[in-house]
């Protein structure tokens, strides 16, 4: 029975566990998404934002204590310059677990852990938005195309007439 077990152990020992976790809140913090179990996607909650929330105060010892859970330089360094800000008035809850059913291999419950405020899809910010952006410029960077285009208009009609011209000479 697992009375007053707080931490899912996964089925590791204790310093596998931590290194994956480690290795696991790298890759998420570094890219903003991961495909996990549901299992694993919990724990990595659990482990992650009591890290996430240290972030805020950007001080040589919580950027310290944070490196000695990460241990790698590159995500401790996104974690403070990117993240960071972005949560600054979040009060929690800077991860989101999506289920996403089961893998094929052993039928284990899979699911994305993802960090909050950099979903592209829930912001709004998908890449069709970011088309849509661009064709509004380009319709504005046509309208000064537009007054050129009479000047450039005019000179076929002054052509025109010389092309009349020689249509009767080349009969």
């Amino acid at each position: 029975m697992r009375h007053n077990r707080t931490i899912n152990h996964l089925g590791r020992k204790s310093g596998h566990r931590k290194s994956m976790l480690a290795n696991m809140a790298c890759s998420l913090i570094l890219h903003k998404r991961i495909e996990t179990t549901v299992a694993k996607a919990k724990a990595l909650r659990e482990y992650v934002e009591p890290l996430i929330t240290k972030s805020k105060d950007d001080s040589t010892h919580s950027r310290r204590t944070v490196f000695a859970y990460l241990k790698q330089k590159e995500a401790v360094t996104e974690l403070f310059r990117n993240v960071a800000p972005k949560i600054a008035d979040r009060p929690g809850g800077y991860t989101r677990i999506i289920k996403t059913g089961f893998r094929q291999g052993d039928a284990a419950d899979m699911a994305f852990i993802e960090l909050v405020d950099f979903n592209e899809a829930a912001l709004g910010t998908t890449k069709a938005a970011e088309k849509k952006t661009s064709t509004r410029r380009s319709r504005k960077k046509a309208a000064p195309k537009a007054e050129a285009a009479p000047a450039a208009a005019e000179a076929p009609k002054a052509e025109a007439p010389a092309a009349e011209a020689e249509a009767p000479k080349a009969e």
